[in-house]
């Protein structure tokens, strides 16, 4: 049957978060580096979308290519592994140690991956800084949302940085099920079908995440958009990076292993 049950999905979690630290310093670079660019990719696929036809739900739904594509290479996000890796620890099908190990190497990696999709971009967009940023609408959209990421959030202090740590916990949320809902099908048309619905939703909440920020708010700087680095680190970065973690691995990681590990069950 295409169709996997809740136990057996459970349990490819746990056998594929324990698999993912044993992967190499250089595997993780390279899949980390490869899912950053692809969802460099999606976000100006969706931004432009939603430019061309005035609808941000249009956005929305075109976004998930990008993450469709992560998944079915087998490549490395950060905000997956947030889910997946801590319930094998707990299960002890690997350690602690792996997990921080396969955490930097991949968030590096996405880093780079996303950084340098934004330099490409902006080369491309501007012809090589010969055309004002403002004067194309993707383009200014692109700068808007990176300086709502940011300055948005440093206008209100810490209330702002608690607003924006929300945001990251209720989008990964989101992010981490579309990874596990790719895991409800043995198909392929059955895993797109899958996790396009929970990372549609998100996108279209607006929600932050860690690795699509990694490419929007670089782009934003190197379009000119009012924001330095701090601002990006202080405001966005660092706690939108705490939110993803606790949001993928306490409300899909935990919460499916604790309602669904059969083995912990047969031990009752």
């Amino acid at each position: 049957m295409a169709y996997v049950k809740p136990e057996e999905i459970v349990e490819n979690m746990l056998q594929t978060g324990a698999r993912k630290t044993g992967l190499t310093i250089k595997d993780l670079l390279l899949r980390g580096f490869l899912a950053g660019a692809f969802l460099g990719y999606a976000t100006t696929l969706a931004i432009l979308a939603a430019t061309q036809t005035g609808l941000g739900i249009v956005g929305a739904l075109v976004f998930p290519v990008g993450f469709v594509m992560i998944v079915l290479l087998g490549l490395e996000l950060a905000t997956g592994n947030f889910a997946l890796i801590p319930i094998a620890v707990k299960d002890r099908r690997t350690h602690i140690g792996a997990l921080l190990y396969n955490w930097y190497w991949v968030l590096i990696g996405n880093l780079v991956g996303g950084v340098g999709y934004a330099f490409l971009y902006t080369i491309v967009t501007t012809k090589m800084g010969h055309i004002d940023p403002s004067t194309i609408a993707a383009a200014q959209r692109l700068i808007d949302i990176a300086e709502n990421k940011t300055l948005g959030y440093a206008q209100y202090g810490f209330d702002g940085t608690i607003t924006a740590f929300t945001s990251a916990l209720l989008c990964n949320w989101m992010v981490t099920l579309g990874a596990v809902m790719a895991l409800t099908s043995t198909t392929t048309t059955g895993k797109i079908a899958a996790m396009w619905l929970p990372i549609m939703t998100f996108f279209a909440l607006g929600y932050e995440h860690a690795i699509v920020n990694m490419f929007l708010i670089p782009a934003g700087i190197m379009l000119g958009g009012n924001i330095t680095i701090a601002d990006w680190w202080l405001w966005n970065g660092l706690p939108v990076i705490a939110g993803n973690i606790v949001g993928g691995m306490l409300f899909t990681g935990f919460m499916l292993y604790w309602a669904y590990n059969t083995r912990k069950k047969k031990s009752y």
